[in-house]
């Protein structure tokens, strides 16, 4: 770790990582600084201290969103000057962009220019509008539009959604500031073919209407992905569980490690807390599977920070620290790690909103 220490660390965190030889997911400890990406491996709930690979940026490209993976719509892609690609997951589209932004700085910075200048703040170059990045959102299997079946005429058409339900998303996801802006958004996706129509209205509309007129936010305008976009994974994690539980809205979501209930052994789990109902869900990041692997209602739970000094009862393994505790309703008991004191102080901070 002398290395590190003598370059400052820009960022931190987990990300997951698509092997080279054996194209399987691995979650890693990545460390950005002035001049490499690093990575390391998490055992038994602690950081490895030998270092797993490390990534030089000088003349790389970053290529962010990488929507090659139907089932992984949150990764970036890293390519080194000499061709090598690196295929990195993050936990939310933010937490992409961010990591997406801090690299593309470093990569420029070595280049001999700057990224944030007084035209372009913050790295916006980066995050300059376009259809692509609206998709990538609209597929997020967590956070994406959601499809379901819609009556039309006495006809029944499945996967799809309305044209206000459209709109209303992307105001949401504040893609969009407002319906005027969001209906020329979604004019725009459908004008691509990254949109289809379903049934009579939105069919009749595309037909006849002027340009400002084709798509309709009308709750009976029914619209689905083209055949070539395929939903990633929506429908499997969907049915996959009761949809009441993925109903809500999302709060959080991020990597934490988990203690496993049998063997006691901790692993990276991508947690996602919702409200309205209030669950904790979680998800195994280096499967393709888009289904949570377990979940439970924040209904009468109760959630605790653990001190750092020692090893709670309950808790195997050579933890890192930063343990919180949270014990349902039928009393089971989930142990869990965050990467930081603040990471874990705004964990608990969000669960007790929803179980208060």
């Amino acid at each position: 770790m002398d290395a590190e220490k003598k370059s400052a660390v820009l960022r931190e965190g987990f990300l997951v990582k698509r092997g080279h030889l054996v194209h399987n997911w691995k979650a890693r400890w990545f460390v950005l600084t002035s001049d490499k990406l690093r990575y390391y491996k998490y055992e038994g709930g602690k950081r490895d201290s030998c270092l797993r690979g490390s990534i030089l940026l000088r003349d790389c490209e970053v290529i962010c969103p990488f929507l090659d993976y139907e089932n992984r719509p949150l990764v970036l892609k890293v390519q080194t000057q000499h061709g090598v690609e690196h295929h990195l997951e993050a936990c939310s589209r933010e937490e992409r962009d961010r990591w997406a932004g801090d690299i593309t700085a470093v990569v420029d910075k070595l280049r001999g220019s700057q990224v944030a200048t007084e035209d372009e703040p913050d790295g916006s170059r980066l995050h300059n509008f376009n259809l692509g990045k609206v998709l990538d959102s609209m597929y997020d299997v967590h956070s994406g539009i959601c499809m379901s079946n819609h009556v039309e005429q006495g006809s029944t058409y499945s996967n799809c959604f309305s044209g206000s339900a459209v709109v209303d998303w992307l105001v949401f996801a504040q893609l969009a500031l407002t319906r005027v802006e969001a209906l020329t958004l979604a004019s725009a996706l459908l004008e691509e073919g990254f949109l289809r129509t379903v049934g009579l209205k939105s069919a009749e509309a595309l037909r006849s209407g002027g340009l400002s007129e084709q798509f309709l936010d009308d709750s009976t305008a029914l619209y689905s992905f083209s055949d070539s976009m395929k939903k990633r994974g929506s429908v499997k994690a969907e049915t996959s569980l009761s949809a009441v539980e993925l109903s809500g809205k999302v709060i959080k979501r991020g990597y934490l490690l988990k203690q496993g209930h049998r063997r006691k052994n901790w692993k990276v789990r991508l947690f996602v807390l919702r409200s309205e109902p209030a669950f904790l869900h979680y998800f195994d990041p280096t499967k393709e599977d888009v289904s949570p692997v377990g979940g439970f209602s924040l209904r009468g739970c109760l959630v605790s920070s653990l001190g750092d000094n020692g090893v709670p009862s309950g808790v195997k393994g050579n933890v890192q620290g930063n343990l919180f505790k949270i014990i349902t309703q039928s009393d089971t008991h989930y142990f869990i790690q965050a990467p930081t004191h603040q990471d874990k102080m705004s964990w608990i901070d969000a669960i007790r909103e929803q179980t208060a």
